[in-house]
This record gives structure tokens, sequence and C-alpha cells, in this order.
């Protein structure tokens, strides 16, 4: 049985990019973003300790991200950005590459520019045109 996790995963990686929010000095800064995996029941994103975004959530983790595919809703999600200290090879492996894809460059799946996060306390919602926001259980 897919769980939430697994569909929000699926849904942010079947859209070419999806947005995240992040905020400094109370000004609100959104930025697409592309990569999401699931691995032990946690999904996990992706940027680099030059990005503004990385500083901007170091120092205030409140984070939201959305995403719009046609015919099926948007995801809310939202949560405070955490940068655990240990992520699995494939998934760092898997961010790396997809980073790279995109023109981005690192020396390796080690390379310590290349930042996993994932979400403390999230909440997640499929919103539709109607008004309705169904809660994701994660």
């Amino acid at each position: 049985m897919e769980t939430d996790a697994q569909k929000i995963v699926d849904y942010l990686t079947s859209i070419p990019a999806w947005y995240l929010a992040t905020a400094e000095n109370n000004q609100p800064h959104v930025r697409p973003f592309s990569f999401a995996a699931l691995d032990e029941g946690l999904i996990w994103f992706a940027t680099a300790t030059h990005k503004d975004c990385y500083r901007e959530m170091v120092a205030n983790p409140a984070v939201e991200l959305t995403a719009w595919k046609p015919g099926a809703g948007w995801i809310i999600m939202r949560g405070n950005a955490t940068f655990p200290a240990q992520q699995s090879k494939q998934v760092r492996h898997d961010a790396r590459v997809h980073l790279e894809s995109l023109g981005e460059s690192y020396e390796g799946d080690d390379d310590p520019q290349l930042v996993l996060f994932t979400l403390d306390n999230p909440q997640a919602w499929l919103c539709e045109i109607d008004g309705s926001w169904n809660p994701l259980t994660l």
C-alpha cells in the first residue's frame, strides 16, 4: 500500500519543478526545486551550502513548499528544515546526479557543499479547486 509520503514524492517528481518558500527578515523567498526522494520514511530534498536558501533555512528553518499538477490538485507541505548528518549513500548519489543534470557541479557524492534536508514536524495537504484541503499523513 502506497503511503502518503510516497504519494508526495511521486507527485513532486512527476513535474518539472515545485516551489519552496523560505524567509529572511520577514521577507519570503520562493525558489524552484526539483529533487525529492523517500528513504526510511523520510522525504529528502537537496540544496547546496553556497545557496541563499541554505543560509536562510539554517537561520529560520520554517519552510513551505507547493506544487501544482493539472488535473491532480496541488500539494502544500510545511515544516522545519533539518539537516541530519547521515543520509543513505543512495539518496546522496541520486541528489548529486539530479542536481548535476541541472548544471550544478559537485566533487562526488561526499562533496560537503551538497546538502540534503528533510522536514521536522511536517504537515501536508492535497488541495482541490473546490477549496478543500485534504490532510496527508506523514
